[in-house]
């Protein structure tokens, strides 16, 4: 004989379902928030222009990301906390410009000028360099595979429109081998490490070498990265071939073979001040010889500030007047540049000019890049490209600094455990 249907044994679990479905949706949201802290950098200022906000925060780090930002988290929830009370808490740093493909050979391709990028940059609070055009399309694969694959800090690059980078002198490279469709080609199989092209070093008078380096970046819809050392080249014309999002470094450069951008009565010129307003990026590149306080203070004063801090770092202008990122950012704190404006310029707005706003930011899911800074007074000078010195009493040090999650440096042992007998 069939048996029945038992309609009173299956209606509960019909009108169970919908409830189960949305304890579920209520629960999973909880369940999120609740997410074990590695790490909480607890008490400090926190900087985070991209989201305007300048005041004191926690911030909390999970597999490698900020998970939460809240006036107070409790201890009682994370495996660590450093108090960083006093302190600034930044989105970690982007030098803008640097030459980081090291090697054993003279110069800077894969060469002894370059350095190593972990050696300089998390001490300064930076945690993504950009290296600008030390490769081609020649050489980058041996430069991603020797230097960017292999280095904590993130490495970008900008790539030079010279086939085996950083230059183009014709005693040194054919023309000819400035390959637009090649250089093209690099860039689209690398948008995750390329983030523009650079044109530098060139003694000839033909356009040629800018005409291609910007006709590959338009096509990849990049920045061209201008270094300038282009005697033949006049600044004005310079500027005027640049599209609105590119970027000229060493832009307070004093030096015989280029004009300044800051005239013998010192004004800003016109032509620079148009460039500037139509939307030309300007990156300090400090470098041994890119910055010179006759031009810096002036323009500054005028209203021709830096978009991004750029240091040009390489073996020898580290141990000049540039030192490191937050020595030329200390120096503009005591030009009068405002902590907060310093602060942009060193991560957002340099994130925003190579198109990676994924970095820069301190937002809630970003990878968790963060510089803890202090503010150290006292008596201190500070020099430009022609050992000229202007005195503070003030400058930027770097406390902590904290690559995808974890500390890769730490000054003072704010993360370490007090040691007992």
């Amino acid at each position: 004989m069939q048996k029945m249907f038992n309609y009173r044994k299956v209606l509960p679990l019909v009108f169970a379902i919908p409830v189960l479905i949305g304890l579920t949706l209520f629960i999973t949201p909880i369940q999120a928030d609740a997410q074990e802290i590695e790490l909480l950098l607890k008490g400090g200022r926190l900087i985070d222009p991209k989201n305007k906000i300048d005041a004191k925060m926690d911030l909390a780090i999970a597999a490698g990301k900020v998970i939460r930002v809240a006036a107070d988290i409790p201890a009682s929830e994370a495996k660590k906390v450093v108090d960083v009370s006093g302190l600034i808490v930044s989105p970690g740093l982007i030098n803008m410009h640097t030459h980081v493909y090291a090697g054993s050979n003279a110069g800077f391709t894969d060469g002894t000028s370059s350095q190593l990028p972990d050696a300089f940059a998390p001490r300064a609070g930076i945690t993504t360099v950009v290296d600008a055009g030390t490769s081609g399309w020649r050489t980058f694969p041996d430069f991603k595979s020797k230097i960017i694959d292999k280095s904590t800090t993130r490495v970008l690059a900008f790539l030079s429109i010279a086939a085996g980078g950083y230059s183009v002198d014709k005693a040194q490279e054919n023309v000819e081998e400035m390959d637009v469709q090649k250089t093209v080609e690099t860039l689209k199989n690398n948008p995750d490490i390329l983030v523009g092209v650079r044109i530098g070093r060139y003694d000839g008078k033909e356009w040629t070498p800018f005409e291609r380096a910007s006709e590959a970046a338009k096509l990849v819809n990049k920045p061209l990265f201008v270094e300038c050392h282009l005697p033949e080249y006049s600044l004005e014309d310079q500027l005027k071939r640049m599209r609105a999002g590119d970027i000229i470094t060493h832009a307070f450069e004093n030096v015989s073979e280029r004009m300044t951008v800051v005239d013998e009565q010192g004004k800003v010129r016109p032509f620079v001040l148009a460039a500037q307003k139509r939307g030309v990026l300007f990156d300090v590149g400090h470098g041994g010889g890119g910055f010179w306080f006759n031009q810096a203070v002036p323009a500054f004063k005028q209203g021709l500030w830096p978009n991004s801090f750029g240091t040009d770092e390489h073996r020898t202008s580290m141990n000049s007047g540039m030192k490191t990122m937050l020595n030329v950012m200390s120096k503009y704190l005591n030009m009068g540049m405002s902590i907060p404006d310093i602060i942009d310029r060193g991560s957002w707005r340099a994130a925003q000019s190579i198109k990676r706003q994924d970095l820069g930011n301190l937002s809630v899911g970003s990878v968790a890049d963060i510089a803890v800074l202090s503010i150290v007074n006292g008596k201190f000078g500070f020099v430009d490209s022609g050992n000229n010195k202007i005195e503070g009493d003030k400058k930027f040090e770097a406390e902590l600094t904290v690559r995808g999650g974890k500390i890769v440096w730490d000054l003072n042992g704010l993360s370490a455990n007090a040691y007992s007998k």
